[in-house]
């Protein structure tokens, strides 16, 4: 059965929405914050994401921002805004449509049923290796969430292989400290934080590499951190 999570802070606009999927044979998980939608998105696996923008603890735009760096599912909007500025900015933060309220459920139904077919043929085509390896030695097996360094297994925390398994799927793209803590914490950053200094700098040690002599995360002066590991086929 088709899985989807709905966003929406609007109870009666929810309920209408996840009646009507669930009578055309997907199962709908309801999230009413875009905080609760994140921690229901990263428990479980979903075939398609609705998100509502204006939503209390993390906006739509944030949640659009952190699934998508996760995964590749479809990510439809469902807002009031109807602004282009608005719409822009939710398709270049990783959504796939953006459908404006009020809405037929006709045309969303459409909407979705479109975006699904899509998704599974590229599931189809395209998958992400189990295990990935680059030079120096190092070797991340994604599916058992072991990370190995010339052969010998480097055991990680959680958050350690959170932040290295997002640095790896998005090489040589700079994340600042807030989008790492928002991402890997699902929290918003707050100044002074200095979180995610102590684990890039344990994951570093762990990994046996030097700050001024980078073999994988590279600090990005003023800026944040970057995965430069070259992958090797």
């Amino acid at each position: 059965m088709v899985s989807i999570l709905l966003v929406e802070d609007d109870k009666e606009i929810a309920r209408i929405v996840q009646d009507h999927l669930n009578r055309q044979g997907m199962e709908v998980t309801w999230s009413s914050t875009g905080q609760e939608g994140w921690e229901d998105f990263q428990y479980d696996s979903y075939d398609l994401v609705l998100v509502d923008l204006m939503l209390p603890e993390m906006d739509g735009f944030q949640l659009c921002k952190n699934i998508r760096l996760r995964s590749d599912v479809p990510i439809l909007i469902i807002s009031a805004k109807q602004e282009d500025d608005s719409k822009i900015k939710g398709l270049d933060l990783g959504a796939d449509d953006y459908v404006t309220k009020p809405f037929s459920l006709v045309e969303l139904t459409a909407r979705v049923q479109s975006h699904l077919r899509r998704y599974q043929r590229y599931k189809g085509v395209e998958r992400t290796p189990e295990t990935q390896s680059f030079t120096h030695g190092l070797r991340i097996d994604l599916e058992r969430r072991a990370v190995f360094v010339e052969e010998k297994e480097t055991p990680l925390t959680s958050k350690e292989f959170a932040l290295l398994r997002l640095f790896v799927t998005h090489p040589r793209r700079t994340f600042s400290k807030g989008e790492l803590y928002e991402h890997v914490w699902g929290e918003v950053d707050v100044a002074g934080n200095n979180t995610i200094n102590v684990h890039i700098k344990s994951l570093r040690k762990k990994l046996g590499e030097q700050l001024k002599d980078p073999m994988w995360i590279e600090t990005v002066w003023g800026t944040g951190y970057r995965f430069i590991g070259e992958a090797i086929s």
